[in-house]
């Protein structure tokens, strides 16, 4: 369902009945064991996308998640909102 390199991957999916009797496949939300070491900050700027961030210091657009674990925030829009944004040690 996920991809290898997804912070959900390791994740074990469950069912729930929605109320109109509708079945969907979910899981939990990933929360970060405890925030990365970093290895310095990038100072973002008006239109700066996080997977080119994540390209650029990850290697990888899609480790962008990387980058919101690192800053401790689940969720992308709450990261794009910071001036700093911290990068992980080591990227990958």
């Amino acid at each position: 369902m996920f991809s290898s390199n997804s912070r959900y991957f390791n994740l074990v999916p469950y069912q729930v009945t929605l109320p109109n009797g509708q079945v969907v496949t979910a899981t939990r939300l990933w929360v970060s064991p405890s925030q990365l070491p970093l290895a310095g900050y990038y100072t973002s700027a008006q239109g700066d996308r996080l997977d080119l961030v994540a390209a650029r210091y990850l290697q990888d657009p899609t480790l962008f998640w990387k980058l919101c674990d690192a800053n401790g925030t689940p969720v992308p829009a709450a990261l794009q909102a910071r001036t700093l944004i911290g990068i992980p040690l080591g990227g990958q």
